[in-house]
């Protein structure tokens, strides 16, 4: 069966505004204030929490330990929790792409470094959940991407062939997850990231989801039927 795997923080859905919100609740349990901004750390956001409170301690000029960052973790993961659609958006086309590869005959998934039981509460509320036939997050195995161990479970548990199946992303994350895995890449341009995707050489590389369908056909072919 062919599938297509979407990973979700800046590919699916812009989720910066909200990390940010939740990492600035952080600072502020420990007495620092708002410290980042968006969109100004809108690319460090979507590296996950603890990316961001490095960036903060780093721009209030501190080395910060392992234990700050330990603490100062689930705090911005509870807030985050509270808060997590507040100001989340699917890029546009995403919705409709899944609609359509889905109606093609395609399995589609989710494989993400956000910690499942939030990867599903956002879906949740983002009311798409449905739409896919796995979801894997931190937490789903011992292992996150790169390692390529969460891409074959999401390809197995949507019932796919990891053979026939390809990975869309937006970080060197991505990139590096697809080439462990041996499977094609597709590069977003429309994250943080922008054009720099370029310099990962994905297989391919697309602005809007619009052009997503013609891609995947080329790289893994259409499903029997499709």
């Amino acid at each position: 069966m062919h599938t297509v795997v979407f990973d979700l923080d800046g590919t699916l859905a812009d989720t910066s505004g909200d990390l940010l919100d939740a990492a600035n609740a952080a600072f502020r349990a420990a007495g620092l204030g708002d410290v980042l901004e968006h969109p100004r750390d809108a690319g460090t956001a979507l590296k996950g929490g603890r990316a961001m409170l490095r960036l903060g301690y780093e721009r209030l000029g501190r080395d910060p330990s392992e234990a700050e960052i330990d603490a100062g973790y689930p705090i911005l993961l509870e807030a985050y929790g509270r808060q997590i659609a507040d100001k989340t958006y699917l890029y546009d086309g995403a919705e409709a792409v899944v609609l359509r590869l889905k109606t093609a005959g395609y399995k589609v998934a989710v494989c993400t470094n956000k910690p499942v039981a939030l990867a599903r509460q956002l879906l949740d509320q983002i009311g798409i959940t449905d739409l896919f036939d796995a979801i894997v997050g931190a937490k789903t195995l011992p292992v996150s991407k790169p390692d390529p161990a969460p891409y074959v479970l999401a390809v197995e548990q949507a019932g796919g062939t990891v053979a026939q199946s390809l990975l869309v992303g937006d970080t060197a994350t991505d990139r590096k997850t697809s080439t462990a895995a041996g499977v094609p890449s597709v590069l977003v341009t429309f994250s943080p990231a922008g054009n720099t995707v370029q310099e990962l050489f994905p297989d391919e590389i697309i602005d809007h989801f619009d052009a997503l369908d013609v891609v995947v056909e080329k790289l893994i072919g259409r499903p029997h039927g499709g």
